[in-house]
């Protein structure tokens, strides 16, 4: 008798039966099983700060309030603790390490994957991704997870990088990668690639979000030259490509002018970049910033920061593959400024095309930011880019893998 599958697990003699002989019992039989949930593990180096890791926390929350079961796999990091407080559970393996060694992980990989059988495998970075796929990948299809894969950078194109279309299904976080990965990887079929853009939660960055009143009190109150003063927010993580020294040379530009306003730095170097940090600090001094812009390094309060903005600036120096510092900000009602490539300008040109400015002219720049301090913008977000539409999207995606096996051997 032919072995029925549906999400990786074999049904009884009883639904066999049922299969066989009755077509609607066993498209019923196939809803409920849906209902049950899916066992989706993510896969990813770490769970430390960054977009990657958010979103997969973030999504992971999702699928529990969905009556999924959710599995994390990555080295470790700050917000294990966070995601299995939310329901999740976190499974700590050697996955971050780009070298050599970290091949000698692949069966112990293939045990443990084999151990959870889950319905999905989800990689979300390069490593990962190449061990997953020797430790399960070159399976016949019905004999393994169905293997879904998150482009959610433009990645240098080579081998390596290549790994990233190995899915069954392909999501791309914009329709800049999307178009990168059919340019690049002509391996990789367009059929199979998916358009999910990245989501904010609208529970963390309400569209009627008002700043807490104590943490107002006790921020004012540690940075008492930030009161009554404009505020113009540029967070990101510290590194020359994401336009920190842009936005010193726009503030320089506005005091010239005489426009009174107070820019803030919000993020921290990478392991190993502080002396990025200490240059910034040191050219703010040189140019005579100090009174003008404060570097507030990592921060966690980050919707109440874009709350108490009058603007928030992404002057990424190449094109970035999404930017969530541009859907958060206009998530809360604050204006958003970014020049003119890449995933932000996608999310900008949907939602506050007044924000856009031509890539890298920064006369026009500092014209449009001179513009908007003097007025007050109405701003909304597209529920295209909310955590609701695209872990639902992900979710649908999940669902064609599994359609696509045929869930029947």
């Amino acid at each position: 008798m032919t072995a029925v599958i549906h999400g990786g697990k074999p049904l009884g003699l009883f639904a066999l039966i049922l299969c066989s002989r009755f077509p609607l019992e066993w498209r019923r039989l196939r809803l409920a099983q849906e209902i049950q949930g899916l066992r989706i593990v993510q896969v990813l180096p770490e769970l430390n700060a960054g977009g990657v890791e958010r979103g997969t926390v973030e999504f992971a929350r999702f699928l529990v309030e969905q009556g999924h079961e959710s599995i994390v796999i990555s080295a470790g990091g700050r917000q294990v603790a966070l995601l299995e407080q939310e329901g999740s559970r976190h499974i700590a393996f050697p996955v971050h390490k780009k070298s050599l060694w970290s091949f000698t992980k692949v069966r112990s990989l293939r045990r443990l994957l084999d151990s959870i059988d889950a319905d999905i495998v989800h990689v979300r970075s390069r490593m990962p991704a190449w061990l997953v796929w020797l430790a399960i990948g070159r399976r016949p299809r019905a004999r393994r997870p169905g293997l879904v894969s998150t482009f959610h950078g433009l990645y240098s194109v080579n081998g390596y990088s290549a790994i990233m279309g190995c899915g069954d299904r392909v999501i791309a976080i914009s329709e800049c990668v999307r178009d990168y990965i059919v340019g690049n990887y002509p391996k990789v079929s367009p059929a199979k690639i998916t358009l999910v853009h990245r989501g904010v939660d609208r529970r963390l960055f309400p569209a009627d979000f008002q700043v807490n009143a104590e943490w107002r009190e006790a921020f004012f109150s540690q940075y008492p030259e930030l009161a009554n003063k404009p505020l113009l927010l540029m967070p990101g993580r510290l590194s020359r490509w994401k336009g920190q020294t842009e936005f010193i040379d726009l503030m320089a530009s506005l005091k010239a002018d005489g426009i009174d306003c107070h820019g803030l730095i919000v993020g921290g170097p990478s392991p190993g970049k502080e002396e990025y940090e200490q240059e910034l600090k040191q050219r703010v001094a040189a140019e005579g910033l100090s009174e003008m812009i404060t570097f507030l390094g990592h921060r966690n309060d980050i919707a109440n920061l874009y709350g108490i903005s009058r603007l928030v600036l992404n002057l990424s120096q190449h094109p970035e593959p999404f930017g969530r510092t541009v859907i958060e900000a206009l998530a809360v009602g604050t204006p958003v400024v970014a020049f003119n490539s890449g995933g932000p300008a996608e999310s900008l040109a949907a939602c506050f095309p007044e924000g856009l400015v031509a890539d890298g002219d920064m006369s026009t720049l500092k014209a449009k930011v001179t513009e908007l301090l003097a007025s007050t913008p109405a701003v909304q977000l597209s529920e295209e880019f909310t955590l609701a539409t695209q872990a639902g999207k992900t979710v649908q995606v999940y669902q064609q893998v599994l359609a696509g096996r045929g869930d029947v051997v």
